[in-house]
């Protein structure tokens, strides 16, 4: 939502260059645009990538996109001349939409995610990672249709106000500013940091499940280990009772060490063959019986969340710190009228909100493993 110039009427020789403008304006643009296009090409050409989550992080991308190549291309030209509008007002118009409408599908976006990962770690048995249904297209669906919903009064006249300065690209009606930013922001924001406030409570209980199961599983292995080398002990005596007591302990002695080996050598084998059985049971390959189903099924979606959710948190904190200036410097400027907020800094909030679309495709290079070699993949030209 460009908001950033000053609302007075300035003629064309008063016009002030602004280069910084410029350079970091297309530099942000260049930065956006093949940072997100990485991102949409990673998850459209690598399988292992292709997963529900990543298509809703595809959606965010191509709102980063549009907003690059739509939006800022006119915002940086405005800049670079100190802020005048030297364009129609429609156009101005069809700008201000574009911006109210690609603001608000990336957090729109955001919130989606994070009622998927939501499902995903609540109630994972309801939740297929490796399969797009249809409640998540419903769910990029309804992202992009609010978010035009929430912009569409702009580009149907709202701006069209009389005595409207021509040289001033800016949303006309402030209380249209206070409907977007409310729609946009403070009411998604909320509902996305309970729903990862209520995943972290769900990964914390699982955890805790988690340990006291592997303990459990623990004694009951060493209670069969000692029934196991009572019954072959007891067979021994059975079947050679003629022998004496030293040559019987011997035999007992020998017997006891081959069923250890033979013990330890079969838990090996199991800790060789549980990387391949996981990877098998992701993949959906195995499912040998109801209850084995169930736990290899849930066991499958927690782990997996549980790495998508050292991503998420940190794209949604980064996108806070990004467009919580904005949201809370324009929404201050429409209701306090005494309250001094200069053009300066409202160009200042505005950049940091769009520098975010340039963040966001870093930090999946930074902390997915799997991004960051299709990344360089791609980058090398390598198939």
């Amino acid at each position: 939502m460009v908001n950033v110039t000053p609302n007075v009427t300035v003629e064309k020789e008063d016009v002030e260059y602004n280069y910084l403008a410029l350079v970091f304006g297309i530099t942000l643009i260049l930065i956006i645009i093949l940072g997100n296009v990485l991102v949409c090409l990673s998850v459209l050409t690598e399988r292992s990538l292709k997963t529900a989550t990543n298509y809703f992080i595809v959606s965010l991308a191509v709102a980063d996109l549009l907003l690059a190549v739509l939006v800022l291309p006119l915002y940086v030209y405005s800049e670079f001349l100190g802020g005048v509008w030297t364009l129609n007002t429609y156009i101005c118009d069809a700008l201000m939409t574009m911006d109210v409408m690609l603001c608000t599908a990336s957090i729109l976006n955001l919130c989606a995610i994070s009622v998927d990962r939501y499902i995903a770690v609540v109630v994972p048995l309801k939740y297929n990672r490796n399969q797009f249904s249809m409640r998540q297209l419903i769910l990029i669906t309804a992202t992009w249709v609010l978010s035009f919903g929430v912009a569409s009064p702009v580009i149907f006249g709202l701006n069209q106000v009389p005595n409207r300065d021509e040289h001033v690209c800016k949303l006309e009606d402030d209380n249209f500013v206070v409907y977007s930013s409310v729609c946009s922001f403070f009411v998604p924001c909320p509902v996305m940091l309970l729903l990862y406030y209520w995943m972290f409570r769900g990964l914390k209980k699982w955890s805790a499940n988690r340990k006291s199961n592997l303990m459990r599983g623990e004694r009951r292995f060493s209670l069969s280990l000692k029934g196991l080398r009572r019954e072959r002990r007891e067979k021994v005596k059975y079947l050679m009772p003629g022998l004496s007591p030293t040559a019987a302990n011997q035999s007992t002695l020998q017997e006891n060490e081959l069923i250890t080996t033979q013990l330890d050598s079969t838990s090996d084998a199991e800790a060789q063959e549980r990387p391949k059985e996981g990877s098998l049971k992701e993949n959906g390959l195995r499912n040998n019986g109801s209850g084995k189903g169930f736990q290899s099924k849930s066991h499958r979606v927690s782990g997996r969340e549980r790495k998508a959710m050292k991503v998420l948190p940190i794209v949604v904190g980064v996108f806070l710190a990004c467009w919580t200036p904005f949201f809370v410097v324009h929404v201050t400027k429409v209701l306090c009228v005494s309250c001094d907020i200069g053009p300066t800094l409202i160009s200042i909030v505005t950049w940091l909100g769009y520098v975010n679309s340039a963040v966001n495709p870093i930090i999946y290079t930074a902390f997915n493993t799997e991004f960051r070699n299709v990344f360089q993949k791609l980058l090398c030209c390598q198939t």
